[in-house]
């Protein structure tokens, strides 16, 4: 292994976490602020899930905020990027129903806060599937970097007779 590697792919793993808390944590926070609101919408069941989107934003965004506290505010890198990991899957395994079952609207994603703040649907929807990239990219990467230098590591030892 090459010196300085580790500092590197710390720095990495913490600055992705820290942007990866943030980002969890707005739209966590605009999930459930949107959830509490007046929108009779919100009463009607999600198309591929069958609850009201209400529930469904409460939990998504909850499970959001709990992701972004992990991290934010706990150094266990590997379960941090594991659950960013987990968590954008699930995203995507929700879009990717959501698009066979030929639902075409843009993704609620961020509740109201986008007529709040005057955003079209689908340009917010867009930005949404630029952030899914980016978490999904940014975990299962790191994650493997992660892997690899741990593997090269371990036959390095073993290349050299150490255990």
């Amino acid at each position: 292994m090459k010196y300085g590697a580790k500092p590197v792919t710390g720095r990495m793993n913490t600055a992705f976490l820290r942007s990866a808390g943030v980002i969890l944590g707005a739209t966590g926070l605009a999930k459930q602020l949107s959830a509490v609101g007046p929108a009779r919408v919100l009463d009607t069941p999600d198309p591929l899930l069958g609850l009201p989107f209400r529930q469904l934003l409460l939990l998504v965004g909850l499970g959001e905020l709990i992701v972004a506290f992990f991290c934010l505010f706990v150094n266990r890198p590997r379960f941090d990027l594991f659950a960013v990991g987990c968590l954008s899957t699930n995203f995507l395994l929700y879009r990717m129903g959501l698009w066979l079952i030929g639902w075409h609207r843009p993704c609620g994603c961020m509740g109201s806060l986008t007529e709040l703040l005057h955003i079209p649907p689908r340009l917010a929807d867009n930005v949404m599937k630029v952030v899914l990239a980016y978490l999904l990219m940014g975990s299962y990467g790191l994650l493997l970097g992660r892997w690899w230098r741990m593997r090269v590591d371990t036959g390095s030892a073993r290349d050299l007779g150490g255990t």
